[in-house]
């Protein structure tokens, strides 16, 4: 099913919490429920748990994007974008993976791409890539580095993500200072984070 013509709500409607929990052992599903966090990077489990764990989160009134990357079983194709869209319907999806980006839009998800910046040419190969993608927000790593994010901030109007290597609430500020919509973190204790 094609749902390109449909109305996607924008990732920034959906950001309350500027923490986004990074879901990345079981152990975490539990501790995201009491959270202030209401959007979830599902980045744990397999075909068989991946349902259950988006409807859980779902319940408790949390936005689910699974991240294909590493949830097993879902083939990196069109029918296991076409699978996760019709059967287990989370809000979107996070990939490295420019083809799934396409997929996903078409079947009416909420896609970020993920992009690693770790030197000058990998920022230049990653805004080539959003522009042939164009999802529907970025997500950078590693997101401490505020500087790259201002510039990222000037050449693209995509909402930014931040993650990987966020220790504390000041690093977080300074992200969203330099101008990030939101940083994805997987330490539970900032989870609680009032931004």
């Amino acid at each position: 099913m094609d749902h390109s013509e449909t109305r996607i709500p924008a990732i920034t409607d959906m950001i309350e919490s500027q923490v986004i929990a990074a879901i990345n052992s079981p152990e975490k599903l539990d501790e995201v429920l009491s959270s202030n966090c209401n959007v979830a990077f599902l980045m744990v489990g397999d075909i068989l748990t991946v349902g259950d764990n988006v409807k859980r989160l779902q319940k408790h009134n949390i936005k689910v994007f699974v991240h294909l990357d590493f949830v097993d079983g879902i083939a990196n194709d069109r029918s296991g974008i076409r699978f996760l869209a019709e059967k287990i319907r989370p809000e979107g999806i996070i990939t490295t993976k420019n083809h799934l980006i396409k997929y996903a839009k078409k079947e009416g998800l909420i896609t970020i791409q993920r992009l690693f910046f770790i030197d000058k040419s990998a920022i230049k190969k990653g805004i080539q890539m959003l522009k042939a993608a164009q999802p529907d927000a970025v997500e950078i790593l590693p997101g401490v580095i505020p500087r790259v994010i201002t510039e990222l901030a000037e050449v693209t109007p995509l909402p930014i993500i931040v993650g990987g290597l966020i220790e504390n609430e000041q690093e977080i500020a300074q992200a969203l200072e330099a101008g990030a919509l939101a940083a994805s973190c997987g330490s539970p204790r900032l989870w609680n984070t009032d931004m």
